[in-house]
């Protein structure tokens, strides 16, 4: 009877031992894949921001841009202006004539 036991005993060990193996291994294996998940996000992360940058970079060229394209439209307006004043005044001295 004890030898059974002892039998029995042994064979739950080993039951045991080969079941902890297994689960290691599979923590092991779910661990790597995390560890491979979270290498994937901050390389998507990365990307992410380098196209933020890139983006930002892109903004800031458009509004600089539009700055010299404003700062034409004002010149070209001033300079309408002097013309129309001019000939006003041409208008103006012909008919005082």
């Amino acid at each position: 009877m004890k030898k059974t036991a002892l039998k029995v005993s042994a064979l739950v060990l080993a039951a045991a031992l080969v079941t902890g193996c297994a689960n290691t291994a599979e923590m092991e294996a779910t661990a790597n894949k995390a560890a491979a998940d979270a290498s994937a996000a901050a390389a998507a992360a990365e990307s992410a921001r380098a196209a933020a940058d890139r983006a930002a970079q892109a903004a800031a060229a458009a509004q600089s841009t539009a700055d010299q394209a404003l700062s034409a439209a004002t010149e070209a307006q001033a300079c309408c202006e002097a013309n129309r004043e001019s000939m006003e005044r041409m208008f103006q001295k012909s008919m005082s004539k």
